[in-house]
Formats: structure tokens, C-alpha cells, sequence
């Protein structure tokens, strides 16, 4: 079966990804992983946590150490994968040949997977990190199945892991220099700025006469001109299950919010399982995929080839809502929720939940009820803490927690669609 591998921003990220049905999660500490704002997010000791959690169910940790060091830096990254190393991860994730090296030095034990900022796209490149000891390769985005399948192909022991689902870099792979040109935050080492998603006045100049002409846009057509699309393969997973070559199916976003990492392993959890049971129904799981924040949809370069198509560019704007607004997440007992937006007495919302909700509910805190579509809904009649402690509306940022009027599974998340 193949993997499931979904983002751990932090702990609870981490718990949510396991809760909707991913195998697998990857995630790091400190500026060795190629997230700096999401390394920050774990400890040492929280990261420990996360693994022990994960083993516990059975389920699987991949660290990345992923940046690209500089001389100064190495043992400093030494240090780091021995710490790594003491706490038992399932693989290092690992950019660069000398890297890999010491990583089969300092923890011979521990599998190491090759980052896709290595940009591996051919057989010749794959049998390289393959005979220097790694075990999986993360393809670059650029790759197609057909790549894959003549990598498989030679190389039948060597895992393949590919990306599904996120955002998409203007540049190779992630391989980019923009944001340290003009802010000095080098992406390469985990700090980019994002500059590819702003949008750009575009001017000429004629250098014989010093006239500096402003390039006018059409109208609507937008100035955003580095802003790839997100990935979203949803659609073809049938393709790539059906292939037999992949091994583990990679979903981007460790600086995503929670339900982000919620609804796509459910969705693509949903995917999987369908195609095994001869049910596959790609409009359902993008229905679910739409609901979170995106910059437009592209299915990439896995299935065609990039000469071969357009509209992997958001010219309009940065990012788009979505469809849906989560207004809650209920908490790891299953009792009680805290708000995320706004919830009123009298107010409906839709349940996500990463298990059947199989009852109906009705009291004075409010229902829990089955709607016609197979849709289950909460209505909240009273608003109160575990304290007493009552509202007429509560607001994001109140950390009281409000009683549910039953249980409902861990990390259920209650949204509204954004259009009423």
C-alpha cells in the first residue's frame, strides 16, 4: 500500500495529519530544516514527543534536515543529526551528497530520504544517491510518471516518493534566489520571503536614450507574473496508484494552518482507499481540497509536461479564502471547542471530523444532527465553559473552551461555507 506522507508544522499538527489518516509526517528543529518558521515551531523535547506519539500508533517520523550548509555550519549539522539520531526518527531527509555522507556516518542506522531540492529527474542521478546510500528519493516537482517509471524500472529496491499536493516554486525545485536578492532572507536555508507571490510593475527601457516606459497590464489580467499555482493531483491519483511505482505520496505545507493539513490527508486518505476499493470519485475529493486557502489549482508536470500545457500561473491575486471558514477546532479530549473565528448562539456548523459521527444529539447545549446529503452538522444553543462561564458570542482569540453537547472525535474541526 502505498504511504500516505503529510506536513508537521508542530505537535499538533502533527497529531491532526495522524488523526485524518496519514501514514507518515515530516518535520523539524532550527534552522537545519528548510522551514525555519515551522522548525521554530518544534523542540527537541516536543519533537521526541511527536515520534513517541507516532510510534505508539504505529505510524511513522521523518526528519528534515534539509538546508544547504555552509562551512561554518557543519558541526553544527553534525551535532544536530546526533541528536536526531538518539530519538529513533524513521528517516533523515537530506539536500546534498556531502550531507548524506555524514548522515551514513553519524547514524549509519537511520534510512536517509534525498530532498527534492536535489532535483532528481533521471535514472543516471537516482543510481547516484542509490549507490551512496539512500534509500528513497523525493522527485523533484518537475518530474513525470514516465520519469518515474524508468527510475522504478532500473532501480526496482529504490523507494519514490512524490509530491501531490501544495504550493509550487517559481523556480527548479525550490532551487531560488529572488527573496535573498531582495530582502536578504535566503530561501535555500529555510528563511524565503515568499517575493514570488507579490505582485510586480513591469518597465522597459530604451538604455540609448535612458527612457524608462511602464509595460501597461490588460485589464484584470494582474501583475503577479512568479505566482505558480498550488499542486493538486487529486484528480490523477488513480494514475499513479494504478503505475505501481510510486511509494509515498507527499503532501506540501508544514507552514499551513491545521484544518490545511486535516482536509488534505482526509482527502487524499479518501483517494487512496477508494481506488483499492474500485470506488474512485475525484470530484468528491477536490470538493474537500477547494474548502482550504489556495492560490488556484494546477496538476503540474507529473501527468503532462510543462511545454505541453498552460495555467500553472495565478496572475490574479496572491491567494485565494477557499470556500469554507473553520470556526472551531475541538480539542484533544473530544469535550469541548476553542474558536477560531466566531460562533453566536443559534449559530449551524458543518462537522469535519477524522471519524464517523453516528449519533444524534439534542439538549440544552444544542445538536448534533445528520443532514439529508450525509452531512453532520452542530447547532450551539449555549455557549458555556467548563467554569460556567456563559456567552452570547465568543471570539478567536478567547482561549475558554466551549462545552460541546456530546463528545465528538479529537481534532473536529467546524466550518461554515464562506458564501452563507
Amino acid at each position: 500500500m502505498v504511504e500516505l506522507l503529510s506536513p508537521a508544522g508542530n505537535l499538533e499538527k502533527l497529531k491532526i495529519a495522524f488523526a485524518y489518516g496519514a501514514d507518515a509526517v515530516y518535520g523539524g528543529v532550527s534552522h537545519f530544516s528548510l522551514r525555519i518558521r515551522s522548525g521554530k515551531e518544534f523542540t527537541y523535547e516536543s519533537f521526541q514527543e511527536g515520534i513517541d506519539y507516532a510510534h505508539a500508533r504505529g505510524k511513522k517520523v521523518y526528519v528534515t534536515i534539509n538546508g544547504f550548509p555552509f562551512n561554518s555550519q557543519l558541526e553544527l549539522y553534525r551535532s544536530h543529526m546526533e541528536k536526531m539520531a538518539a530519538m529513533g526518527p524513521d528517516a533523515f531527509i537530506i539536500a546534498t551528497p556531502g550531507l548524506v555522507k555524514m548522515a551514513r556516518e553519524v547514524a549509519p542506522e537511520i534510512p536517509v530520504h534525498l530532498s527534492t531540492q536535489a532535483n532528481v529527474m533521471n535514472v543516471l542521478d537516482a543510481q547516484f544517491y542509490y549507490d551512496i546510500g539512500v534509500s528513497r528519493i523525493i522527485a523533484a516537482r518537475e518530474i513525470s510518471l514516465r520519469d518515474l517509471e524508468a527510475i522504478k524500472k532500473a532501480l526496482p529496491d529504490l523507494e519514490l516518493e512524490v509530491f501531490v499536493h501544495g504550493s509550487m516554486c517559481f523556480a527548479y525545485s525550490g532551487r531560488c534566489l529572488i527573496s535573498s536578492l531582495q530582502s536578504g532572507r535566503v530561501p535555500n536555508r529555510g528563511s524565503c520571503a515568499n517575493d514570488c507571490r507579490f505582485p510586480y510593475v513591469l518597465y522597459a527601457e530604451n538604455p540609448e536614450t535612458g527612457v524608462m516606459f511602464r509595460l501597461e497590464e490588460e485589464p484584470e489580467v494582474g501583475t503577479y507574473i512568479m505566482n505558480a499555482r498550488d499542486m493538486n493531483l487529486a484528480s490523477h491519483i488513480d494514475e499513479i496508484l494504478a503505475s505501481g511505482v510510486v511509494d509515498s505520496l507527499k503532501i506540501e505545507g508544514r507552514t499551513k494552518s491545521p484544518y490545511y493539513v486535516a482536509v488534505t490527508a482526509h482527502a487524499y486518505r479518501q483517494a487512496i482507499d477508494d481506488f483499492h476499493a474500485g470506488r474512485f470519485e475525484a470530484e468528491k475529493y477536490q470538493k474537500e481540497l477547494h474548502t482550504t486557502k489556495h492560490r488556484g489549482f494546477t496538476d503540474a508536470y507529473l501527468i503532462h509536461r510543462p511545454f505541453e500545457r498552460e495555467g500553472t500561473q495565478s496572475l490574479e491575486s496572491s491567494i485565494s479564502e477557499g470556500t469554507h471558514q473553520v470556526e472551531a477546532l475541538v480539542d484533544e479530549a473530544g469535550l469541548a471547542f476553542l474558536v477560531k473565528d466566531k460562533v453566536c448562539e443559534g449559530d449551524e456548523m458543518e462537522i469535519l471530523a477524522p471519524a464517523p459521527v453516528t449519533e444524534e444529539v439534542s439538549n440544552e447545549r444544542g445538536r448534533i444532527y445528520r443532514k439529508e446529503d450525509g452531512s453532520w452538522w452542530l447547532k450551539m444553543e449555549k455557549l458555556e465553559t467548563p467554569k460556567g462561564k456563559t456567552y452570547e458570542c465568543i471570539h478567536s482569540g478567547n482561549e475558554n473552551p466551549i462545552l460541546l453537547p456530546a463528545p465528538l472525535p479529537p481534532f473536529t474541526f467546524l466550518r461554515k461555507r464562506l458564501d452563507g
